[in-house]
């Protein structure tokens, strides 16, 4: 080797272990059906102090226009870890169950994987709810009430589950705590064999028929997610190695079960009392990290997969009579396309790095975790990777970027139907909520027109559908929304290939 040779190849050896150095630990904080509206720092009006959550964003910065790419489950939590639209997979609409097949194929990278080329350890500890492969006892079934279910053999373990995705370490549960089999999931393997069955039918506290294991207490759930991150935190500050933590919540998602010392402590209704438990679980998670010298160059990320759901309310709508809204100012809630099924609180705090007590008012969305992970670790994706991903970095570090960062965003109902925004404009390509919330039902539809256009900096309420006013635009979103959907992408690149059919029943605007 020359010495001019040498010289390069030390430089660069110092610059790797300067850009090492210099990498920050990743945590994400995803709750489970937490509205913009229940955290106290985006609602003024709020019936109850979130301490915890406002405390980070007093800390970091609070981006006010944060979306998920879907108002339910299973489909944000796709979009978090591959950077892709949910509706690219092959599950178009709807959420999965415990016992549904894996969603992300093998061949996809993500964002674990991404991390964990890098040098990281990963993990991920609470709720996965993208499908795994139980083992089967041939082709025996049982029946749940109107559920027939196979017959799984829990002492062995799972296949295609979250190690197969790039984690290291995992801890949790298949999906939602309301969903069976209740049993958690080491790694891949059971922790204990379900004796039993267990079944709630309570309004508030409901969770389906199916078997449980005697180590898994639904209203311990949170704490034990909780205990276990913190563990896994002070585990990897004694290591000394970067990490990328996923902390995926399964609360405020029904079943509604503060423990007894939250219980009366919002003064409304069990769902408040709920999501202060949530606030002291991210609170205690955070502290474990500010508290340790270890961790302090730690990117945190704190978010929900989507808004408050109408559980939350009940029959006597005790939220409304205390004056809380959980989705703020917006329309709709969880499994809506209107903006308070996938508007949500989306915090950032990297002391050091992102400016204390910031806000951003920039379009994100959770499908945006991906590139902003390559660009933090310095990775360049692939035209087959984090299709629909753009890098909010810049928006945290403060630095300088071509505004706005989206071209445009995509947001779909629990029951697939498409949305776009881009700049102030919405436009609906469905006549009603395409979820709960009315208008829901073909007769509530009738006479209405087919599609909705919302400018969301005058009406961030979506009350003055504008469709008639502005064909052109109509035409120009419709236009975009078609491109992104034939070309397997909305970033720049190599046109891509969607999963499954081309075309599905929720394109028929398209037609």
């Amino acid at each position: 080797m020359n010495k001019i040779n040498l010289v390069f190849s030390i430089i660069f050896m110092i610059w790797v272990r300067i850009s090492a150095s210099e990498t920050p630990n990743v945590v994400i904080i995803l709750a489970d059906d937490l509205g913009i509206g229940d955290v106290s720092t985006y609602n003024e009006n709020a019936a109850w102090e979130t301490p915890s959550i406002d405390k980070l964003a007093a800390g970091g910065m609070r981006f006010t226009d944060a979306h998920t790419s879907s108002s339910i489950c299973t489909p944000t939590r796709y979009s978090i870890l591959t950077g892709r639209y949910n509706w690219r997979s092959t599950r178009k609409a709807g959420g999965g169950g415990g016992y549904s097949p894996p969603l992300i194929k093998n061949e996809r990278t993500t964002i674990a994987e991404m991390f964990r080329g890098q040098g990281y350890e990963t993990a991920l500890i609470g709720k996965w709810h993208l499908g795994w492969d139980w083992y089967t006892v041939g082709n025996e079934t049982e029946t749940f009430g109107n559920k027939v279910r196979p017959v799984v053999d829990f002492s062995k373990p799972i296949k295609n589950g979250p190690e197969k995705q790039g984690f290291e370490y995992f801890f949790g549960t298949a999906a939602s705590l309301s969903s069976p089999p209740f049993v958690w999931v080491e790694n891949s393997q059971a922790t204990a064999i379900p004796s039993s069955i267990s079944v709630n039918y309570d309004e508030k506290a409901f969770w389906r028929r199916g078997p449980k294991a005697d180590d898994f207490d639904h209203i311990y759930v949170l704490s034990d997610i909780t205990h276990r991150s913190i563990h896994y935190l002070q585990k990897q500050a004694a290591r000394g190695k970067p990490f990328f933590l996923y902390v995926a919540l399964t609360a405020p998602h029904a079943p509604i079960i503060p423990t007894s010392e939250f219980v009366g402590k919002s003064n409304t209704n069990a769902y408040g009392d709920f999501v202060l438990q949530v606030d002291e679980a991210v609170g205690k998670i955070v502290d474990a990290i500010s508290s340790n010298a270890g961790l302090g160059n730690t990117l945190i990320f704190f978010t929900s997969d989507n808004g408050q759901s109408p559980r939350a309310d009940f029959d006597d709508e005790e939220l409304p009579l205390a004056g809380h809204n959980g989705s703020y100012i917006y329309r709709g809630k969880k499994f809506d396309v209107f903006e308070g099924g996938h508007r949500v609180p989306f915090i950032a705090s990297w002391p050091g790095n992102i400016e204390p007590n910031s806000q951003s008012d920039e379009i994100i969305c959770t499908v945006d975790f991906m590139a902003t992970a390559s660009d933090v670790l310095g990775v360049e994706l692939g035209d087959d990777t984090a299709e629909d991903s753009y890098s909010f970095l810049p928006v945290l570090t403060g630095e300088s970027y071509k505004q706005p960062l989206r071209e445009a965003t995509v947001m779909q109902s629990g029951s697939g139907r498409f949305s776009i925004r881009q700049g102030d404009w919405k436009l609906i390509l469905w006549p009603g909520s395409g979820g709960w919330a009315y208008p829901e039902t073909e007769e509530d539809m009738k006479g209405l027109p087919r599609f909705q256009l919302y400018n969301l900096g005058d009406d961030p309420g979506e009350t003055t559908n504008l469709v008639t006013k502005f064909p052109d635009l109509v035409k120009d979103l419709k236009g975009l929304l078609t491109k992104y959907v034939k070309e397997g992408r909305s970033t720049p690149g190599a046109p891509q290939k969607n999963d499954g059919p081309e075309f599905w029943s929720e394109l028929e605007w398209m037609k």
